[in-house]
Order: structure tokens, then sequence, then C-alpha cells
């Protein structure tokens, strides 16, 4: 079994280890990140200040911002780049040759790149929307800690299956491009993610009526669950049922994303001698 997984965990750890070299860009990554943080903390307090009475506080929402700013990195937005880049140059027939299976190679270099990514940007991210804001009496726009040892030890559980479904769909972005032959196909996920998973607007905030399909639909395991766990919103059932949700939609990804993969596989030729 060691063997079988040793080529992706080569696979994980060199990805990790290319993503962490990146720190000019993760740099400007976070300046830029800050920036919108604050942003749209000020529209969170001017809304707030008409709508008081909300499904999570104020202080609440202004840590699933910084939450969301710090994490980031975890984001499907795109497909791997290298995968998209084999695609158009007719190199993917190649991924038929490599003595593993594809999906889990693919699944290992996406869920490198994520937590690579955000592992760079979130402890500069802590310092200042964290830690920095009480020292200066700023205390109430600040990223507040767990309230208890159990909300964090959830959201560890969360934050996991967060990254390892984040994954899942970049994989299916990486066989859609595959598909559809061209890096394009990947341009709506962004239109998808963002206000489906929370990004934009905390999913809590969203009309009563919505909250069921919201709770359930995939891409609320990427941010809406874990952020609301994290400050013990979701608590006891629900929040294992939203550690359920994020489970299910893994194993739906990866059994769908596998099935479409040998298909698309099997259709690519190689030519040459």
């Amino acid at each position: 079994m060691a063997e079988i997984a040793l080529p992706y965990l080569s696979i994980l750890r060199v990805r990790f280890q290319l993503m962490l070299q990146y720190r000019a860009a993760a740099f400007a990554g976070f300046a830029t990140q800050c920036w919108w943080g604050v942003i749209k903390v000020m529209v969170l307090a001017a809304f707030y200040a008409g709508h008081p009475d909300q499904p999570i506080t104020l202080a609440q929402a202004i840590t699933y911002t910084w939450l969301g700013q710090g994490l980031l990195g975890l984001m499907p937005w795109n497909a791997d780049p290298e995968v998209s880049e084999a695609v158009e140059t007719g190199n993917i027939a190649y991924e038929r040759l490599r003595p593993v299976d594809t999906h889990t190679l693919w699944l290992s270099r996406a869920l490198a790149a994520r937590v690579g990514t955000t592992t760079l940007r979130v402890f500069p991210m802590v310092l200042a929307a964290g830690v920095l804001p009480p020292l200066i009496g700023l205390g109430q726009w600040a990223w507040a800690p767990p309230p208890n040892a159990g909300a964090a030890a959830l959201f560890a559980v969360s934050i996991a299956l967060a990254a390892l479904l984040s994954s899942t769909c970049v994989v299916l972005l990486n066989v859609a491009v595959a598909a559809l032959k061209t890096r394009r196909a990947a341009n709506i996920a962004a239109t998808l993610v963002n206000p489906l998973s929370g990004m934009i607007v905390p999913l809590a905030l969203m009309p009563h009526w919505l909250q069921g399909f919201l709770f359930w639909q995939p891409f609320a395991g990427i941010v809406d669950i874990p952020y609301r766990i994290y400050f013990a919103n979701l608590t006891g059932a629900a929040a294992w049922e939203g550690i359920a949700a994020q489970s299910l939609w893994i194993a739906v990804f990866i059994m769908g994303g596998r099935i479409w993969l040998e298909r698309v596989l099997a259709r690519v030729d190689m030519q040459g001698s």
C-alpha cells in the first residue's frame, strides 16, 4: 500500500515545495487581499448598521471576511495550468503513458497547489488582521479566534475537507479542459464558485428560502461551512451535517471525475512510429 501511494506523496511534496517558492507573488497577493478585506468589512458594517438582525453577527461576518482573504488560495477558480497547456499542445496524450493513476496524480497536484499557495498567505493575514488590529485599538474589526476548542477542532477537520473538495473541483476543471480541448472551458468556474461558496456574501445572509439549497450544494463546503464552524455558528449536529455534506461531494466529484477522465483519455489518439 505504501509503495502504491509513494509516487503521489512525492508529487504532493514536490509540488508543495514548488508553490512555496513564489514568495513575491504571495506578498503581492497578500497586499491585495488586505485591501479587499478592508473594503468588504466596511461594506458589511454599513449593511449591518441598517439591518442588524441577521443570522450571524457583524463580528462573525468580519471574521468570515478575513478567513476568506486568508484562505483565498483554496478557491478552485482555474484548471491546472500545466494540464491546460498540455491539452493545447497535444501533450495530454502522454498522460496515458505514465505508470500512475492520472486522476490521483492530478488530485495530488491540485491539493499541493491549493495548500502551498494558502500557506504563504494565511500566516501574514493572521498577523495583519488578527493580531495587529487589537494592538492599535481596532479589535472590533479584527479576525477573532475560534470561541472554544471544540469549534477549533471541528474547523480543522472541515477546512481539510474544504481543501480536498476544492482540489476535486480543480480535477473536474482539468477534465473539462481536456474534453473540450481549450482552457476556456474552465472560465465559468469563478462565476459559479464565488457566489455559491459564500466568498462574495456569507450564505447565511442570503434569503431564508434559499438556505436549504445553499447548505447542501457543493461549493458551500469550500467556504461557508468551514467558516461558520470556525466561529461556532454551526455547532453540534449542524456542524456534523456540514462535514457530511463536504464528504459527500468529495466522494461524488472523485467518482464522477474518474469516470469522465477515463472516457476522455480513451478518446486521445497517439500518433507516430
